[in-house]
């Protein structure tokens, strides 16, 4: 008989909030919604005009000021108390409907900003917000219909026991539901942490503080894992027995991941690359743009980008081109008659490179005359610069157009290549004599 009064006092309490609906009074809540709305977006507005307008990817205040957190949250809190307040003079209708629905755009806005920020331009972040848009607004229909909790009860009777433990799909719900709340206020706590150390940092400091706010992550989401864990009604002390099983998995099938984690603690930690080092690694040669956990994003001068497992930098040799010195020495071949002046040559090359503003001037350029070669004589003029990241190939080019314009006003020559033939004649053959 239970069962059958609750569906049809559901329809009752649908029926009453309708006709609530339509009375005069929700005139009066549609005004006090209308103020909430504005005075949620001034305050808003103030509180970003006065911390100095934050960067776009901020995940209070967002691009604009109603696409962050702050906005519906502060609705929702003005929109709350207007329903406390009302409801004990007038019956309430339209505050009844607008709760549900700020609440389930503050979820969606704190889940999407807070994905944008962490996981940036990730292909998996688009599928996970239209997830969190679906169950927010699938959960706000039920709560408005009054089904939510009939649709919990149905849920909480689907039960089944593991070990000791009782579960049902309604626990599986929100303990899933628990886990990801608690997941995406750890990844925000992360993401404010990592912001907040890496936004003075320069050099060294750059390193170390990202191998901190890796730490950080890590043991955040690490702990909001057990805090979901137990919220779903699991035994921790069961986790020992996995925590072996993940122990003899590591050893065996896991290593070189393993190996690569512990592998970027121990870089950042010792510093021995840090983030701007131009480093040769496996035959390529770039700047370090970012260095994660498990992997070090090496950029060549080129454009192209390599992802290299941290292992490598513990395990093999390693080049690092601007560890102890940033400067870098660059060297370019130049060949000339053997009748040149050999002193007008060597002053010719040095101006050329004393030309280009980017050629350090201590150390200086030096031109030196390296190899006797069958065409000519071989100078090599050596320079040094410190912004390898601007381009090298277009330094050593404006350098030998330099030298190529210098030789041609001097009247020196660039020899083209020359050989000798030696023709052997077969017996009873002629020398053909020229005409």
């Amino acid at each position: 008989m239970a069962t059958l009064t609750r569906p049809t006092a559901r329809i009752e309490d649908l029926d009453a909030w309708l006709a609530n609906l339509t009375q005069p009074s929700a005139l009066t809540e549609l005004a006090l919604l209308l103020a909430c709305v504005g005075l949620a977006w001034a305050l808003v507005w103030g509180i970003r005009r006065a911390s100095g307008l934050p960067d776009e990817r901020s995940i209070w205040f967002g691009r604009q000021i109603i696409d962050g957190v702050m906005f519906p949250l502060l609705l929702l809190s003005l929109a709350y108390l207007c329903f406390m307040l009302l409801g004990r003079w007038m019956p309430v209708a339209v505050f009844k409907i607008a709760i549900p629905v700020l609440v389930a755009l503050a979820v969606i806005r704190l889940g999407v900003k807070v994905l944008q920020v962490v996981f940036v331009d990730a292909p998996l972040v688009r599928i996970l917000e239209r997830s969190i848009s679906w169950l927010a607004w699938l959960a706000m229909v039920l709560w408005v219909s009054g089904l939510l909790p009939l649709v919990l009860e149905e849920l909480d009777d689907i039960r089944w026991k593991v070990g000791d433990a009782t579960l049902s799909v309604r626990t599986l719900i929100e303990g899933a539901l628990t886990a990801g709340i608690v997941l995406l206020i750890a990844l925000w706590v992360s993401a404010a942490i990592e912001s907040r150390l890496l936004k003075s940092a320069t050099g060294s400091q750059l390193s170390l503080r990202k191998a901190l706010s890796n730490a950080t992550r890590a043991l955040l989401v690490f702990v909001s894992l057990l805090v979901a864990l137990s919220a779903v009604g699991i035994d921790l002390t069961a986790l020992s027995v996995l925590g072996g099983a993940i122990g003899v998995g590591v050893g065996f099938g896991l290593q070189k991941l393993a190996a690569s984690y512990v592998s970027g603690f121990v870089m950042l930690a010792e510093r021995s690359v840090r983030i701007g080092d131009n480093i040769r690694v496996d035959n390529f040669e770039g700047r370090i743009t970012d260095i994660n956990a498990r992997y070090t994003v090496v950029r060549s001068l080129g454009g192209r980008e390599s992802i290299v497992p941290n292992e490598m930098f513990i395990s093999n040799r390693i080049e690092n081109l601007s560890l102890a010195d940033s400067r870098v020495l660059q060297s370019t071949v130049i060949s000339v008659a053997y009748d040149s002046d050999v002193a007008l040559v060597m002053r010719l090359l040095t101006d050329a490179a004393l030309n280009q503003d980017r050629v350090l001037r201590d150390p200086g350029p030096g031109a030196n005359l390296t190899n006797f070669g069958a065409d000519g004589l071989e100078f090599t003029l050596n320079y040094w610069m410190t912004d390898p990241e601007n381009g090298q190939q277009n330094l050593r080019s404006l350098i030998n157009l330099g030298i190529l314009q210098s030789l041609r006003a001097n009247g020196i020559e660039i020899p083209y290549p020359q050989r000798v033939i030696h023709t052997r004649l077969q017996p009873g053959e002629e020398v053909a004599k020229p005409s």
